[in-house]
């Protein structure tokens, strides 16, 4: 009983979202053109700012309208579907490709023989996909039948779906067939947990940090020197100028392409939970904080950066003025390397082209300065001198990126369930490194390499207070307050050992099989929630939709709530292999099957991700993504 309602409500959740929003109304129709001849016709009607993709779509992209007619009585079909509506051909930013589709309106055209039309009996279904120019709903279809069948007898219809693979009993060539046809269903639905304008606006927030690093400030000497020998023609060193600057853009906005190309936003999303790369990561940020808090220097060698500098006096030219570009980046690497890395991190999971906008944001922020530098280099003397201040903010950014690397780490302590770092520790680690980034503000905690500073300037002395506040706020975290504004860090709540507080909320269960059991019993609706254990807006959720009275009342009374982690690293019993998109890839731990069922039957890859079903599974509303508005969530369990 459990495996087949299992299996009937993954059938169902196919035509989810197409409940939700319904921005195509079909119409199916048989008209009589002679004495032996006719017509089908079916007629999709497309809501304002949507569109219907064509019937014949390129390899990779969104799914093909297809019409399948499985059973005709007493009527032969002639001929191939055909279509007269205009198809608007464009690029698709939701698929990065140029595609074909019907706007407003489209009609679809199957001619036919007959004896006599009014014994004509003809049924099939609808496979289509629709899109706006922000979100796309998962594959869907939509059946339909035209006169009246003269065979009495039930129309037996498959529905084992691709996720039936989690079942080692059905892993037989029998069902290979129908395993191959279902993975047409396995596109990723392009959704984004933000903007470009926000990854953009991150990347240029990167940028302006690493202006602050002590390994840029030796490239301004540097830059003036190089463009004050080409001051004698005033023109053409404002050419040079504003050429230096878009190289600076070129070279990181090249690395972040490279970065794409090689990649991807799938594969960094994935390589984002792997347990060997966020160790390394965080080995990286503690290795840089050491440094920066004076233990020892992180330099590339010398002779790199000296050996293109030389190239770059004496060449002449664009490629000069392009070397000159790519020693800053050189130099400063070693302070920007672990801002650029801790930015692609966070966005590349995004979308596919959000490495290279993260990347511009970055390249402009550290391209402006150091153009108004080339274009004015008497600039240089209004500047303050390196010295105390840089050592501050290399102190600083110490403790921050020391902060940060316990993110990485607790991203692997929660996906390969090792509770090294539950909530409180990770909390009780960020109060001291903070109260101690106060105390160093202060005064109070000096390095080598600081000077003893006879006062307190204002700046400092808000700072610090900002930083001493913060590690006030989070005690109460200790015994389980939400702290919602570090709810994108911490490990999720369900990890605090010890919680004197009760308003938050957890899901009754982690399988869906379990999960599905306990709302047939109980008569429940359930609320699946797709989440993960380096998912910062999940987190988000928890902490500050989640736990409003309204929203907590409901899903604690009225839902059974299922949270499945697609970053769970716990092993399969059994891997399996499967086909998706072209490639062959295998499951191998919890997390790789819930992210596959989310793909495949829900169009989507990003969590938070909620779908909501009754306890026989069937839909009852559309999905539901990140919204930080309780009223909204609230709008949408009440559906």
């Amino acid at each position: 009983m459990r495996k087949l309602l299992f299996l009937c409500t993954l059938c169902c959740t196919i035509g989810l979202s197409a409940q939700i929003y319904e921005p195509i109304t079909w119409q199916f129709e048989h008209n009589t053109v002679s004495d032996t001849t006719g017509e089908i016709i079916i007629k999709a009607i497309i809501d304002d700012n949507w569109h219907l993709y064509s019937m014949e779509l390129p390899e990779g992209g969104p799914k093909p309208t297809n019409i399948v007619f499985d059973k005709v009585e007493n009527a032969t079909l002639i001929g191939n579907i055909t279509s007269a509506s205009p198809i608007v051909e464009e690029y698709d930013a939701n698929f990065d490709m140029n595609l074909s589709w019907y706007n407003n309106e489209a009609v679809f055209t199957q001619k036919t023989s007959f004896t006599d039309a009014s014994a004509i009996y003809i049924s099939g279904y609808v496979e289509y996909m629709a899109c706006n120019d922000k979100t796309c709903l998962p594959p869907t279809e939509e059946t339909f039948s035209i006169g009246k069948a003269t065979n009495t007898e039930k129309t037996v219809t498959d529905t084992l779906t691709a996720t039936a693979l989690f079942q080692p009993m059905l892993q037989t060539d029998y069902w290979k067939p129908v395993i191959q046809e279902l993975q047409a269903y396995g596109n990723d639905s392009p959704t984004s947990d933000h903007s470009f304008w926000w990854i953009f606006l991150t990347g240029f927030v990167g940028g302006l940090l690493a202006l602050l690093t002590p390994c840029v400030w030796p490239i301004i000497p540097m830059t003036v020197s190089f463009f004050l020998k080409r001051a004698d023609n005033k023109a053409r060193g404002k050419r040079d100028a504003i050429l230096y600057g878009i190289s600076i853009v070129v070279i990181y906005l090249l690395l972040g392409i490279l970065i794409t190309v090689i990649f991807g936003a799938s594969a960094l999303n994935s390589l984002s939970t792997n347990a060997f790369f966020n160790l390394f990561f965080f080995a990286l940020l503690v290795v840089f904080a050491i440094s920066f808090f004076g233990a020892f220097e992180i330099t590339l060698p010398s002779k790199w950066s000296t050996a293109i500098d030389n190239k770059a006096e004496k060449t002449s030219g664009l490629l000069s003025i392009f070397l000159m570009a790519f020693t800053l980046a050189l130099v400063s690497f070693s302070c920007t390397g672990p801002i650029i890395g801790f930015l692609l991190v966070e966005i590349a999971s995004q979308s596919l082209l959000a490495p290279a906008i993260g990347m511009l944001g970055f390249a402009i922020a550290l391209a402006i300065p150091f153009s108004l530098f080339a274009f004015f280099p008497t600039l240089l003397k209004s500047l303050p001198k390196s010295g105390g201040w840089l050592n501050v903010v290399k102190v600083v950014l110490a403790f921050i990126e020391l902060a940060f690397s316990l993110k990485f780490l607790s991203v692997a302590d929660l996906a390969y369930g090792w509770h090294i770092l539950d909530r409180e520790v990770f909390i009780a680690l960020w109060i001291i490194i903070f109260f101690l980034l106060g105390l160093y503000l202060l005064g109070k905690l000096r390095f080598e390499h600081d000077s003893e500073i006879q006062h307190v300037s204002v700046p400092r002395l808000f700072l610090a207070m900002i930083s001493l506040a913060f590690s006030v706020y989070m005690i109460p975290g200790l015994w389980g307050a939400p702290l919602k504004a570090i709810s994108a860090f911490a490990p999720p709540l369900h990890t605090q050992d010890f919680n004197l507080y009760d308003n938050e909320v957890h899901a009754l269960f982690t399988d869906y099989e379990e999960g599905m059991d306990h709302a047939a019993r109980t008569g429940k609706k359930v609320i699946v929630d797709f989440s993960g254990y380096g998912c910062v807006n999940c987190r988000k959720m928890e902490a500050t939709v989640w736990t409003d009275p309204t929203v907590r009342n409901m899903l604690e009374k009225d839902f059974v709530l299922i949270t499945l982690y697609v970053d769970d690293k716990t092993p399969l019993k059994e891997p399996f292999t499967i086909s998706e998109n072209g490639k062959t890839r295998t499951l191998k731990t919890v997390g790789d099957k819930w992210s596959y069922l989310q793909r495949s039957k829900f169009g989507a890859n990003a969590q938070p991700f909620y779908v909501m079903l009754d306890h026989n599974g069937n839909p009852l509303t559309h999905s539901y993504t990140f919204d930080e508005n309780p009223d909204n969530f609230i709008k949408w369990l009440k559906r």
